[in-house]
Formats: structure tokens, C-alpha cells, sequence
């Protein structure tokens, strides 16, 4: 589900569980825990985080959520996906996210939290929250796109593309899928020929003056996550998601 390499100071995180990279439970925590132990490792300058297939990452697996009547399992990923988007943040030495085809939901929050984001010319980053009766991730995208931009983005859960964010400036570089990896080590090879002393104190001083504190904005959101489902709209929305059908919901909410 998660594979790691090293080239040379660089450690590559893979996220590998196919067809569209969604992760379970156990996965969130898996990706947050190599994070962290390349992090810590003082063999590691860079950590590129990746993914393999035909998307980086498409979020929770709704399906887990749905087939589970009690609200563990929601309690638990919300758990898992704050864990693992902090470790990016956290991450002791700079976190470059290499993007390709999807990203979606969790995959925002990845990205979202790392300090260079690249991406392939095929790239579209998109929230379907509001879509999947869920919150959340608003912090994440608001590191990607001013806020009137943001605030459209997340009300039509539409899509938008990486030339658009590079335009912006939050995407660093765009270039063809088959570069992309190698874009992501040529930016990484700069980095890690710096002083790892300095580069380390550079990355916590960055996380020290952000204006937003994205694990705190972020686990103030997955607050209205746990609000709508109490409510029940959510565990429609998520059921229609997996029947691929239209929701059934009442016409106007409290």
C-alpha cells in the first residue's frame, strides 16, 4: 500500500493501492508513519511523496465508510487522515508532492501540506466533499488558490488544473506524466546538496510563521464532518456514491 525507496538522501514514498489510490484506515496511518520515520532519519534530506497508477490520491475509501453502520470507522479515518496530512507539515526535512491524473480530497490535504508540489500536464486537483456528505480540506486547498477562488471550488466541488495552479504560483512546475518523477528528484538533488542542518531549521521556521495552523484549521473542520453525519445526509450521500446512483435527500436541511 505504501512503498518506500532511497536514492542516494532522497527517500521516495510511494502510495500504491490500486485503481484509484484511496486509502483505508490502516492506510492513513501507514503513510503518516513512513513519513515520519523518513523525517527523523537523518540519512534523509528530501522526502518526494508520490503515487503509482493513473491518480495520486482520490481520499477515503467511502466504501469502508459505508459499510460500516456504527460511526468508528469515520471516527477512525478522520483520525488517520489528520495523522497523516500533519506528518507532511511536520516532516523535519522538505516534502516535495509529485501529482499526477486526480487529486482529490485527502490527496488535497497531502499535497496540500507539502512544501513544493510538481505535477504532470494532466493534473486536476479537486474537493467532491460537499458531494460525499463530508468537511473538510478547505484548509488545505486555501494553500493552493486565493479565497473567492476557493470558496467556488469547494461549494461545486469542481475541478481545477495544474497549469491553472502553476499560473498561481502553488504549483512549482508542470511537466509531461512520464517526467514528473524526475522533475520531483531534480528539485529534491538541489535541496539535499544544502547544509541537512540548515535545511531542517529552515523547514521548522517556515512552519512557524504560517498565518494559518493547518492542523488546527483542519481538525476545526473535521468537527462539521462528525455534525452532518449525526444529521444522516452523509451516510446517503456516501451510500449513493457507492451505487452509483442519485441521492435520495430531503429537500431542504436544518
Amino acid at each position: 500500500m505504501i512503498d518506500e525507496e532511497r536514492r542516494g538522501t532522497i527517500a521516495v514514498i510511494t502510495i500504491d493501492n490500486p485503481p484509484v489510490n484511496a486509502l483505508p484506515v490502516a492506510g492513513w496511518f501507514e503513510l503518516a508513519d513512513r513519513v515520519r520515520a523518513a523525517g527523523r532519519d537523518p540519512g534523509v534530506h528530501v522526502v518526494v511523496l508520490r503515487a503509482a497508477g493513473k491518480g495520486f490520491q482520490a481520499g477515503v475509501d467511502i466504501r469502508e465508510l459505508a459499510a460500516d453502520p456504527t460511526h468508528r470507522t469515520l471516527v477512525d479515518v478522520n483520525r488517520g487522515c489528520f495523522e497523516a496530512f500533519a506528518a507532511v507539515y511536520d516532516c523535519e526535512v522538505p516534502v516535495i508532492a509529485a501529482v499526477q491524473g486526480f487529486c482529490l480530497g485527502g490527496g488535497i490535504g497531502l499535497a496540500g501540506n507539502a512544501d513544493i508540489v510538481v505535477a504532470s500536464d494532466d493534473a486536476v486537483f479537486s474537493v467532491p466533499e460537499v458531494d460525499r456528505g463530508a468537511l473538510g480540506v478547505a484548509t488545505h486547498l486555501a494553500r493552493f488558490v486565493p479565497h473567492h477562488k476557493l470558496r467556488a471550488l469547494y461549494y461545486t466541488a469542481a475541478s481545477i488544473t495544474a497549469q491553472q495552479l502553476h499560473e498561481y504560483g502553488t504549483v512549482e512546475r508542470v511537466v509531461p506524466r512520464d517526467e514528473l518523477l524526475d522533475a520531483a528528484i531534480e528539485i529534491a538533488t538541489v535541496i539535499a546538496a544544502k547544509s541537512p542542518l540548515v535545511i531542517r531549521r529552515a523547514k521548522e521556521s517556515l512552519n512557524s510563521i504560517d498565518p494559518v495552523d493547518p492542523k488546527r484549521s483542519y481538525r476545526f473542520e473535521q468537527g462539521f464532518t462528525f455534525e452532518l453525519n449525526l444529521w444522516g445526509d452523509s451516510d446517503e450521500l456516501r451510500q449513493a456514491f457507492v451505487d452509483k446512483r442519485d441521492p435520495d435527500l430531503p429537500p431542504a436541511g436544518p
